[in-house]
């Protein structure tokens, strides 16, 4: 999409701004944090999936644009409509996924905050990848291995699910033999296909205490924020690990690792200074490689060793999705002497862009 075509449609909008998000996870933070700072909101729904929406939270929501398919939202009376409100939307993890990067990047037109051109660095298996990033901001992450074969240590497989390829399905191995006896295991069972265990992520199974480092970019006061930290609650991985260890070991049980909620953390003040550095410089990374690089929201989940050294294994261009951070992360109100989450960060720069008159820094 040419983001002088984008840069047309958001300096056409007047200052009554309505910010969009697709109906799915960290949509209602998102229309919470608008309504904090008196924005109106939309919130893009798929027919079966909308009662969060339109019953129990309808009060964060000022439209609702119910679908029969999310891929529906580039039809153009959807994108007029969206346009005719001042739309400005906020990409999440769904909004990829269900709506398709050749959609996002070739047929929609309506202004996003956040790095249009990023959200595909999400997939591992394309060049210039959320590795590549990595690797050109110099951030540790995990050795990769090319071949199972390779497999010289602890090591986690990443691959995706047979049934719900949006999420992932993980296992642990320290040798090749391991790995082709647990992978046969998960193909017997239905859990992954064959096919797609050819394109698996392996890579070294980090021994540290895991931490999500949720940030927001402002490109126009060319600052970053650290909205927070938080982790995952995995099912069935967790209720695997509520078992004494002589119980697990006698389920025999294959723990999926899908994601259902978040926790939040905090990490030592002395370590607080790496988490910014970090994440400086994948925004410098992603500006040389992506221009215009990060905007808004993202985060670099990992790991913190013994050694107190942070390895990142995963990278959210995009809200990562995680509305535990506003009231358990202490950090944006050491900041703003607020409560702000993402939603309402989101809002705030807008505002910020508005009053400068530089909203088309902030959109793509």
């Amino acid at each position: 999409m040419d983001r002088n075509r984008i840069n047309d449609i958001v300096s056409s909008y007047s200052d009554d701004i309505t910010i969009g998000v697709l109906g799915s996870h960290s949509a209602l933070e998102i229309g919470h944090g608008a309504k904090q700072e008196g924005y109106k909101t939309l919130v893009v729904c798929e027919k079966g999936r909308e009662k969060t929406y339109t019953d129990h939270y309808s009060n964060l929501f000022d439209e609702v644009l119910v679908l029969d398919n999310f891929q529906d939202m580039v039809n153009e009376e959807n994108q007029e409509f969206m346009r005719e409100n001042n739309t400005i939307f906020v990409p999440n993890r769904s909004f990829s996924v269900y709506v398709g990067y050749d959609n996002i990047e070739e047929e929609l037109e309506i202004p996003l905050l956040g790095s249009r051109n990023l959200l595909r660095t999400e997939e591992r298996d394309i060049e210039g990848n959320q590795y590549d990033l990595l690797d050109a901001a110099g951030i540790t992450k995990p050795k990769m291995f090319d071949s199972p074969s390779d497999i010289d240590r602890t090591v986690i497989v990443k691959v995706p699910e047979k049934t719900r390829s949006i999420e992932r399905a993980f296992f642990y191995a320290n040798t090749p033999e391991e790995y082709h006896e647990k992978a046969n295991d998960r193909i017997e069972k239905g859990i992954i296909d064959a096919d797609a265990l050819e394109d698996a992520t392996i890579e070294e199974y980090v021994k540290g205490a895991k931490f999500n480092a949720n940030y927001f970019w402002s490109p126009i006061k060319e600052e970053l924020d650290l909205l927070g930290f938080d982790r995952r609650i995995q099912t069935d991985l967790d209720g695997v690990l509520d078992l004494p260890a002589d119980e697990q070991l006698e389920l025999g049980a294959s723990p999926q690792n899908v994601e259902i909620g978040h926790m939040g953390a905090t990490m030592r003040e002395s370590q607080i200074e790496m988490i910014f550095e970090e994440g400086i410089k994948f925004v410098e990374a992603c500006e040389k490689e992506y221009p215009p690089g990060i905007i808004g929201l993202f985060a670099l989940q990992g790991a913190v060793t013994k050694e107190l050294e942070f390895y990142v294994f995963d990278v959210s261009p995009r809200i990562p999705g995680c509305p535990c951070v506003e009231p358990t992360s202490p950090y944006m109100k050491y900041k703003y002497m607020k409560d702000v989450g993402p939603g309402r960060r989101v809002a705030m720069e807008i505002e910020t862009a508005i009053e400068k008159d530089e909203i088309e820094k902030i959109t793509t």
